[in-house]
């Protein structure tokens, strides 16, 4: 699969990079960028960070808005970003135009409903088509971690939670928790899965966590000053699913932050730590 550099900035010693290629899993061209640290021009493979981004979000929005490459070129990680829909003139968003749904909001779960299930397979390539693509084209490792902000923070605890094995890491800023239970989710699950609620729960981090096969610990930061906590992200969800599942789960709660990414660049050092430890990097 041949990849198009599109934009290209050093940063940190090591270089940021974007590629445009064509997805077979969602039937599109699509763009992600990716953070190579000096270490990748030293000879072998690096372990990758995937960072998932939230609703209206590019690749763009983390690498330019959370401050990760300094931290990223000490530890020697590769950070990967894909977009957070698929993209492109023939691919359908929200009916009604709205910003919450469709293009930019694709939930990193795989549509079965028409006319998204074409289109909108997020999670396949979130977890399968894009490291195949990464581990072949960059010196990238298969120790992989996964962490997202918000609509990205449940798509990385649901591609962590049901991919055992998959990832040695996860972490999230902000994740929409338990999304069979909040706006955001059920407007998207409605129409990406259909009314069955049965078939929800198998793209809800709430209701996975008390069948996982593995118990990767959680790092979970939350701003108390969150516009959207109580309603839509729902914190409290996870952390009694944790517990009664009795799985490893550090949810910090952050006094005076809210849900932007000056909450996510204040906290990012803390989870490129938490995933190097893990990734041996």
């Amino acid at each position: 699969m041949s990849l198009e550099n599109i934009s290209c900035q050093k940063s940190f010693g090591g270089w940021h990079k974007r590629y445009r290629h064509r997805s077979e899993v969602l039937g599109c061209d699509m763009v992600f960028a990716v953070y190579l640290p000096p270490q990748a021009e030293q000879g072998g493979k690096l372990p990758v960070l995937y960072w998932l981004s939230g609703l209206t979000c590019t690749d763009e929005n983390f690498m330019q808005k959370a401050g990760a490459q300094r931290m990223a070129a000490e530890l020697g990680l590769i950070i990967v970003a894909p977009d957070t829909s698929p993209r492109g003139a023939d691919v359908p968003g929200d009916p009604d135009g709205a910003w919450d749904f469709g293009l930019g909001a694709g939930f990193y779960l795989n549509a079965t409903q028409e006319p998204w299930a074409r289109h909108y397979r997020m999670h396949d390539y979130v977890v399968q088509e894009l490291p195949t693509l990464v581990e072949a084209h960059f010196p990238a490792s298969d120790k992989r971690g996964i962490s997202g902000h918000s609509m990205g923070g449940h798509g990385a605890l649901v591609c962590a939670l049901r991919n055992p094995g998959r990832y040695r890491s996860v972490s999230a800023f902000s994740p929409i928790n338990n999304p069979m239970d909040c706006p955001w989710g059920q407007k998207a699950f409605s129409r990406y899965l259909g009314e069955d609620r049965s078939k929800w729960r198998e793209w809800d981090a709430c209701a996975l966590i008390a069948e996982a096969h593995e118990r990767l610990p959680l790092l979970v930061d939350q701003g108390d000053r969150d516009d959207f906590l109580a309603n839509q992200l729902k914190p409290d969800a996870l952390q009694q699913a944790a517990k009664t599942a009795g799985h490893p789960l550090e949810l910090r709660l952050q006094p005076g932050y809210d849900h932007s990414y000056f909450f996510i660049a204040s906290f990012i050092d803390d989870h490129l730590q938490h995933h190097a430890r893990a990734l041996d990097a």
